[in-house]
């Protein structure tokens, strides 16, 4: 009974420990769907508008997209990388194109400290997946 008590309070500190943790921070960003329409001059596609909030240091995980992307940073700074390219910082204001299929290995705020945000328009199927996750 004795050492049930001595192993009570460190087993008691190590799961608040572990749960003020695991919500210190979101692990992802956020995304929301400004729009989402059919294309009519355009059979069998549709254009998707979205806006990406990262906190600040927060980062996608390696994806690609179905359809074809183009970004442009509203506000903040952003890193991202397509297989193939070299990494490169976007400021507010720049843009970048993303063909169908691109392998996108890094998208994140460029900022430990200020919050960014992306607005990315896609043109895909309507059964296209907008955001396939890589495997390692």
């Amino acid at each position: 009974m004795r050492a049930l008590r001595l192993l009570a309070a460190p087993l008691a500190v190590f799961a608040l420990t572990v749960s003020a943790s695991a919500f210190a921070h979101d692990p992802s960003e956020k995304v929301t769907i400004l729009q989402d329409e059919v294309l009519k001059n355009v059979p069998g596609k549709k254009a998707l508008m979205i806006e990406v909030d990262y906190k600040p240091g927060q980062s996608s995980i390696a994806h690609k997209h179905e359809g074809t992307a183009m970004a442009y940073v509203l506000s903040g700074s952003i890193v991202s990388q397509v297989k193939g390219e070299q990494p490169k910082t976007y400021k507010a204001g720049e843009y970048w194109y993303e063909p169908a299929g691109s392998e996108h290995l890094v998208s994140k705020n460029a900022s430990a400290t200020k919050p960014a945000k992306l607005l990315v328009f896609m043109v895909l199927s309507p059964d296209e997946k907008v955001l396939i996750p890589l495997e390692n």
